[in-house]
């Protein structure tokens, strides 16, 4: 049995905030200081990309997608999501031409688009992700082909580099709007 602590509750308190405030990844005042990003992070084909918080309605998994007849390949269908309808987009096939091996962990992005909403397939979901202005890197290796509309920035961290990738341009990119083949 351990000892009891003979210092007052307030103490033991202060010191168990201490202790957690020092293994803290990122504190609040730190959440938004100059120079930082923060985002979602997600894998398309062998490419790393984060899209910002604000570009990302919600994460879901793979709905069951009813198929369009005449559609362009990229455009899977249509979903069901409570209640309201959404296209779901192949975006490995929209930037790639290469379509998506679809899976148990598949997951969808919602993303906001003038007159409706929209989900976009990425292969796996890495989750929240944060880089500082000292990990930027030239953007050029990730983004070639059709990434390179898409991708102005690129960060380093550990041994990959993420690519930001707008979704809302995406979303307002003429191709993409008129998914009738």
């Amino acid at each position: 049995m351990r000892a009891r602590d003979a210092r007052s509750p307030f103490l033991v308190l202060a010191d168990y905030e201490q202790r957690s405030l020092a293994h803290v990844a990122g504190l609040p005042e730190q959440l938004d200081a100059p120079g930082l990003w923060r985002g979602v992070a997600y894998r398309i084909g062998t490419r790393r990309l984060a899209s910002g918080f604000d570009e990302v309605l919600e994460i879901l998994p793979m709905p069951a997608v009813t198929h369009i007849p005449g559609s362009t390949p990229w455009m899977l269908g249509v979903a069901n999501i409570r209640g309201t309808l959404l296209p779901v987009i192949d975006l490995k096939q929209f930037l790639e031409g290469e379509r998506t091996v679809l899976q148990e962990k598949q997951r969808v992005l919602v993303v906001h688009q003038p007159g409706g909403d929209v989900a976009v397939t990425i292969d796996e979901l890495y989750g929240q992700r944060s880089f500082v202005d000292a990990q930027s890197v030239d953007a050029a290796a990730i983004a070639d082909g059709r990434y390179a509309y898409f991708v102005e920035h690129a960060y380093r961290y550990g041994d990959h580099d993420w690519g930001v990738f707008s979704l809302s341009r995406l979303a307002r990119t003429p191709e993409f709007r008129q998914a009738a083949a």
